[in-house]
């Protein structure tokens, strides 16, 4: 027994071999200790950590709360840098652990079994989420990609173009849709394709 409870105070080492990282595609928002705010796409997680993919990426050892699809609130502290996001260790008791292990068997059971609850078109962020947004008057102004699906995205710029009106994102024709708080919506006049997705939004 005195030996169990001494391997369960190492962390860092026990925690990898306890939990088993699941890829998942979720998104959400993270809070750095500095109260900036950014958008975010988790790309694995276990009950004791996860990666994403974020535009703002603080130190080794910062303090990050997180909201997330599906999972809700987290929180946890920087653990390593990888490219165009971190890693996080999340801290949680262990009746929170068990449930975020039941969330993620769940979500990695509903991408195999493509149960309804998952959409046609998953929202992601751009590995590189700045491009440039042309207005339908040949206006060119660099905008922030804040996620984008096959068939269109949202995006947060200086400025709001007017509903309705045309826009090039990147190479993409697409049509401004309804505004959001913190930017627009623009669907695209074709859906695209997956493979190329990224490099024609972002192209220059």
């Amino acid at each position: 027994m005195a030996l169990a409870s001494k391997k369960s105070v190492l962390p860092a080492t026990e925690e990898r071999r306890r939990f088993q990282r699941v890829k998942v595609h979720l998104l959400g928002r993270y809070m750095l200790p500095d109260r900036r705010e950014f958008p975010c796409q988790v790309i694995n997680m276990s009950p004791g950590g996860l990666a994403l993919l974020a535009p703002g990426i603080g130190s080794v050892g910062d303090r990050v709360v997180a909201y997330l699809d599906h999972i809700g609130r987290v929180e946890g502290r920087i653990t390593r840098i990888i490219d165009n996001g971190f890693a996080m260790t999340l801290g949680a008791t262990p009746r929170k652990r068990d449930k975020l292990a039941a969330q993620l068997t769940w979500l990695a059971n509903r991408d195999i079994l493509n149960l309804p609850e998952d959409r046609r078109h998953d929202r992601i962020v751009p590995r590189n989420p700045i491009a440039v947004l042309t207005l339908d008057n040949g206006t060119k102004m660099t905008c922030r990609i804040i996620d984008v699906s096959l068939s269109g995205a949202a995006i947060s710029a200086e400025q709001k173009p007017a509903l309705n009106s045309l826009v090039t994102l990147g190479r993409v024709q697409a049509r401004v849709v309804r505004n959001l708080e913190d930017g627009f919506a623009i669907e695209f006049i074709h859906e695209q394709p997956a493979e190329t997705l990224e490099e024609s939004v972002t192209a220059r």
